[in-house]
């Protein structure tokens, strides 16, 4: 009977301290909600509103009026959609070659790979910059994307999901007559379809999110993505807040969006890694 009532109380205890820890969380948000609903003069009211007393979309068609949000928004579709399909592309491939191919040095060589997570962004921006610049691609998103082809986490975590591809379905397909390739793009990569979705959306909230790389890239108003132009409309319009938390509720919503269609693919990604 102690036992049982230890286990009970200790259940509960558990989704306490979850549901204190989720409010704790969600507190911000939805604080982030309730002040995009407000109107001005709502903002500075005494008592504070937690919720707002006449809600209002004002805030909403205001971001787009007062400042080129619509384009900003979808230079960010178009970064990030470019970012996460050329990751993708270069990572599978990289990943396969790794886990897959013989050749010799590969282990050294792989290890040398996994070694550059350990330098920081910053250390290698001068070089991408002077580099872009030497292409004639500063200033575009072109310029933005293109770091995407070396990303070594996405390499090491794919290559660790290949590698737990039975060697038969590649034996299979190689006495087939199955070039590298076709056997890259008709076995393997259909058997990846979790780590690649858990993939897309880890990069895409990565690529979404990213304010320094498009910083040092981008100058032209008219190529800003949301998280650049959210940083300018925060100078301009400082004061006004609600309409603040109306561009950051937008920016969130293809996030949210991304992962909740990816969902059933995403933990199942995160849990193949675990499994041998």
């Amino acid at each position: 009977m102690n036992r049982k009532l230890a286990r009970t109380l200790f259940t509960l205890l558990h989704y306490l301290l979850a549901a204190g820890i989720s409010f704790l969380i969600l507190v911000p948000f939805l604080w982030m909600l309730s002040t995009s609903l407000k109107d001005r003069g709502a903002l500075f009211a005494l008592p504070i509103q937690w919720l707002p007393e006449r809600p209002t979309l004002d805030s909403y068609f205001k971001v787009f009026q007062i400042f080129p949000f619509a384009r900003a928004f979808l230079n960010s579709v178009v970064v990030t959609v470019a970012t996460v399909a050329v990751t993708i592309a270069s990572a599978s491939l990289a990943a396969f070659a790794f886990a897959k191919l013989r050749f010799r040095g590969k282990e050294v060589l792989f290890a040398l790979f996994l070694a550059t997570m350990m330098v920081p962004q910053q250390v290698t921006t001068i070089p991408l910059f002077l580099v872009l610049k030497a292409v004639g691609l500063l200033d575009s998103h072109a310029g933005v994307v293109l770091p995407a082809f070396f990303n070594a986490f996405a390499v090491f975590m794919l290559r660790q999901h290949m590698a737990g591809i039975p060697g038969d379905f590649i034996d299979a397909a190689r006495i087939d007559g199955a070039p590298p390739f076709l056997v890259y793009r008709a076995v393997v990569m259909p058997l990846l379809s979790a780590s690649l979705a858990t993939l897309a959306v880890i990069t895409f909230m990565a690529a979404w999110n990213d304010y320094f790389w498009p910083l040092v890239v981008l100058s032209d108003k008219t190529k800003l993505t949301l998280t650049l132009a959210l940083s300018q409309l925060n100078g301009q319009y400082a004061n006004w807040y609600n309409v603040l938390m109306a561009g950051s509720v937008l920016s969130m919503l293809p996030i949210i969006a991304v992962y909740i269609a990816a969902q059933r693919w995403f933990k199942g990604g995160l849990q193949v890694g675990g499994l041998k």
